[in-house]
């Protein structure tokens, strides 16, 4: 039971650490975890994080020189939502199946 608290806990703090905003400890969060766990789940779900990470941060200097196309300033307003919904959906799903990572839709996985 404890560890699947732990596990819970770890794969929460990966996929809510999007909203510390764009400062370092947002991504450094995951990264801490990914290399100090030693539980598969958690290092799945901050490798599924830090994609989510970089997605936004490549999405969202896509759709800022879109802005000067005039079609960007929706883009960004979707990117906005997303980076807030995507990651309380991932929350739920983890605190409802531990066991099981977390995937993002439409991301790029690079880790």
């Amino acid at each position: 039971m404890e560890e699947v608290n732990q596990r819970k806990l770890l794969s929460v703090l990966c996929h809510g650490a999007i909203f510390f905003s764009a400062t370092v400890f947002s991504v450094g969060l995951p990264i801490a975890i990914l290399f100090t766990s030693q539980d598969p789940v958690v290092k799945e779900n901050a490798k599924e994080s830090l994609n989510f990470h970089i997605n936004l941060y490549i999405y969202a200097f896509i759709f800022f020189l879109l802005l000067f196309v005039v079609i960007g300033l929706p883009l960004l307003v979707l990117l906005g939502v997303a980076s807030w919904a995507l990651p309380i959906i991932a929350i739920v799903q983890i605190v409802n199946h531990p066991d099981r990572p977390y995937r993002y839709p439409f991301l790029f996985r690079l880790f």
